[in-house]
């Protein structure tokens, strides 16, 4: 019994560490339909919109350098799961005046692996 006991514990164990690489590795697929606007990493710059380094926890229109509108400076909003996620699916129906002109992520788990993946990156762009 303890040994049945032991190799599903061991299983789960190496099954859940899986599944978050698989989660980083899929929000990184996912963080294509971001480039065009977005940079992540350590040589992220301003384009279309600002870098996403150092999102979880920032506050929101805090990014050096990027002129944000007056909605998302003073939102009073700081990234995390739960505020990304509401953001991402819709980002017009939380600030109509965004210059971010982009349909949204509807599905849950995408949306989770891309907050995985880019959580993953400090404020200088390098993995945590």
């Amino acid at each position: 019994m303890i040994r049945i006991a032991t190799i599903s514990v061991l299983t789960l164990a190496i099954s859940t560490g899986t599944a978050l690489a698989q989660d980083i590795s899929a929000g990184e697929t996912s963080f294509r339909k971001c480039q065009p606007c977005h940079d992540v990493g350590e040589n992220a710059r301003n384009k279309l919109g600002p870098p996403l380094n150092g999102l979880d926890g920032r506050k929101a229109g805090t990014a050096a350098d990027y002129n944000y509108n007056e909605g998302i400076k003073n939102s009073g909003i700081t990234w995390s799961n739960e505020t990304f996620k509401e953001y991402v699916k819709d980002p017009r129906a939380k600030f109509p005046d965004t210059k971010m002109f982009f349909v949204g992520i509807k599905d849950d788990k995408e949306i989770g692996d891309l907050w995985a993946y880019l959580k993953q990156f400090s404020a200088d762009g390098a993995k945590k």
